[in-house]
């Protein structure tokens, strides 16, 4: 992950300016904007893995950081310590602010604040020219060719904490896909414009609804995928049903009501993305044929009989 490098190589420098009375780099997210909840992560530069370690957020700091992720702007805060702490917002692909870089400096030491500053400029700059490569240029999502890197990130991912399962015991992903329904319907009858702007909120509501860790792909069209990790199995249903329910209240220009289906399926060890993708695609496909407007889990319907699975060779085939 790009935010772990970086703050690996931000301590590393910090280090290097500051020796013994060097801070921790802290990187801080914004979990709530209407009621805002701030979480707070280090990075243990010493371990050769890529987990971040959760850390308390100083009342006193909580002000200057809130006011960074909404200002997007450099904040400094001279504390009773007489340490200056610096806080850079960081943009995701749609240029909103996904999170805080924070950084303790001794008092007057503008030496590093501009050398961190051109690196974290730098990194800036990095990670648009990934975005502009990364992202559908409509929606800002995530796009189709990114898609087969990300998933197999995931299964690899999956597949080796099998060995730790007794850690996390409820820990799965799940993979859905998403279908405007009558979305030609749209285009036919208000035009490609309307319905450009149609695709435009309906990603804008996928980002409202679900979390920032969680990777979002627009596949072409009207259909769109998600990765999602739960800590309880039968909590995907309700994440889902969620934004079913958003997508429906949600008044579109000039369209008005516009409605979403998703066929989902759980993430197993020794999955591939294809069978992933036939398998939700399976559960949308009923989903569509059922009334639309609804979300399908296959294997709920496996459970139900209402879809049947057969195996030959490695495939799976539906009836």
């Amino acid at each position: 992950m790009l935010e772990i490098t970086l703050i690996k190589t931000l301590t590393k420098l910090i280090a290097s300016l500051h020796g013994e009375e060097a801070k921790p780099v802290v990187i801080y997210y914004l979990n709530d904007e209407k009621q805002p909840r701030l979480s707070a992560f280090t990075v243990d530069d010493d371990k050769v893995d890529d987990n971040k370690t959760e850390t308390s957020v100083s009342t006193s700091l909580q002000p200057t950081i809130i006011n960074c992720f909404q200002s997007g702007e450099i904040c400094r805060l001279t504390n009773t310590n007489h340490a200056n702490h610096m806080f850079y917002p960081l943009k995701n692909a749609n240029g909103q602010i996904a999170s805080v870089i924070g950084i303790a400096y001794p008092p007057s030491d503008i030496h590093s604040e501009i050398t961190i500053s051109m690196v974290l400029q730098i990194y800036q700059n990095y990670t648009n020219l990934i975005n502009d490569n990364e992202c559908d240029t409509l929606t800002g999502l995530l796009n189709r060719k990114t898609f087969e890197y990300r998933i197999n990130k995931v299964l690899a991912h999956n597949s080796s904490s099998t060995k730790r399962r007794e850690d996390k015991p409820d820990q799965a992903y799940f993979l859905a896909i998403f279908d405007i329904d009558h979305f030609k319907r749209v285009n036919d009858v208000f035009g490609h414009l309307i319905g450009d702007e149609v695709l435009l909120m309906f990603a804008q509501l996928m980002r409202q609804c679900f979390r920032e860790s969680d990777p979002l792909f627009r596949f072409g069209g009207e259909e769109f995928v998600g990765v999602f990790e739960c800590s309880h199995e039968e909590d995907i249903k309700m994440i889902l049903e969620r934004f079913r329910l958003k997508v429906a209240q949600f008044s579109f220009p000039q369209v008005d009501k516009v409605t979403v289906s998703a066929g989902c399926t759980r993430i197993s060890d020794f999955d591939t993305s294809s069978q992933l993708m036939d398998r939700a695609d399976s559960a949308l496909y009923f989903a569509k044929n059922h009334g639309r407007n609804r979300i399908a889990i296959y294997e709920q319907l496996i459970m139900d009989g209402e879809l049947h699975e057969v195996k030959k060779e490695g495939d799976i085939e539906f009836f």
